[in-house]
């Protein structure tokens, strides 16, 4: 059980926010008045009480709203918490979407103090059920549903997509097709073959995301700037070369040049990364090799699943 110490609000980005008596939190928008507000994910920020406490301890004396959070409240660790979590604070119910953040402008109080806890400490979430959150209310975790949806997101690499030169055909594919398998597709991204912008999109995807299943699409050949799987391999934290290497041998039996595919599926975290080559028919007849046993990789990684034994060595 947590309790609300401030509801802060400001009318433009990066700037202090101000604290208020109350706000009113609109469904699929966020706080009214607040700069943030929108249909986007991050529509509300939280940050637990005793961060800020611990940051003026350091010799600072800041107040609520100087990070630019909506809330804070005493009593409960946001940054311990998964995303998928819900809050009840009175008739609002918020569901957190996202642990920290990048910090790419520095805001106004990084620039007076020389750091920001936000991007460390806080977590952002939207709003589900609507209504009115008041300074001294309490909020309760409820946790984050039984059935809640696989999470993922879709990757396209190429240079000539990213510069609008040709359309991207992969990734929209990628993306209908997990939404046939039942998956929220919480991004889709575009960006050029380059190493570092691919490292730091699954780095953000899965860490502060915390999504199940990243797919990415092209870049694993063998062209020079065919970087997908050196990027994916550097941020891994185990690898899981079954699925690339039950990809390739399907692929073989369909032409010989998928001996030069160098995709590679790899865990970071609770995250499942796999590439896949970047024609569309290829990617389609890779996802099918993997497909039906994404419920059962995902729950294994979520800790839903504990037994991978077979049905009949159960019995």
């Amino acid at each position: 059980m947590g309790k609300v110490v401030a509801v802060c609000t400001s009318d433009l980005k990066g700037t202090v926010k101000q604290p208020r008596s109350n706000g009113f939190f609109k469904v699929d928008w966020g706080l009214e008045g607040d700069a943030h507000a929108g249909r986007w994910h991050r529509q509300v920020s939280l940050l637990s009480a005793d961060k800020i406490e611990a940051f003026n301890a350091r010799g600072a004396n800041v107040q609520p709203g100087a990070f630019g959070e909506n809330l804070v409240v005493a009593g409960i660790d946001f940054r311990s918490l998964p995303v998928g979590t819900r809050l009840v604070c009175g008739e609002v119910l918020l569901e957190i979407t996202q642990i920290g953040k990048d910090c790419h402008s520095h805001c106004a109080i990084y620039q007076q103090t020389g750091d920001c806890i936000m991007p460390r400490e806080g977590v952002f979430a939207k709003v589900l059920q609507g209504g009115v959150i008041t300074v001294g209310d309490e909020m309760t975790v409820i946790g984050r549903p039984a059935d809640y949806p696989w999470q993922a997101a879709v990757i396209t690499l190429s240079d000539r997509s990213a510069r609008g030169e040709r359309e991207d055909l992969s990734g929209p594919l990628l993306v209908r097709h997990l939404a046939g398998l039942g998956f929220e597709v919480a991004e889709q991204l575009l960006l050029p073959d380059d190493a570092k912008v691919l490292r730091h999109a699954l780095t953000r995807l899965a860490d502060q995301r915390q999504l199940d299943l990243i797919l990415t699409t092209g870049g694993t050949g063998f062209a020079p700037r065919d970087i997908t799987p050196e990027a994916t391999l550097a941020v891994a934290d185990r690898q899981a070369p079954g699925i690339a290497e039950a990809i390739r041998q399907a692929s073989l039996a369909i032409t010989p040049k998928a001996m030069l595919s160098r995709g590679a599926s790899v865990i970071r975290g609770r995250t499942l990364i796999i590439n896949l080559p970047g024609s569309p028919a290829a990617c389609e007849e890779g996802l099918a090799v993997f497909a039906d046993i994404l419920p059962h990789a995902l729950g294994l990684l979520r800790g839903q699943i504990r037994d991978c034994a077979r049905l009949n060595e159960l019995s």
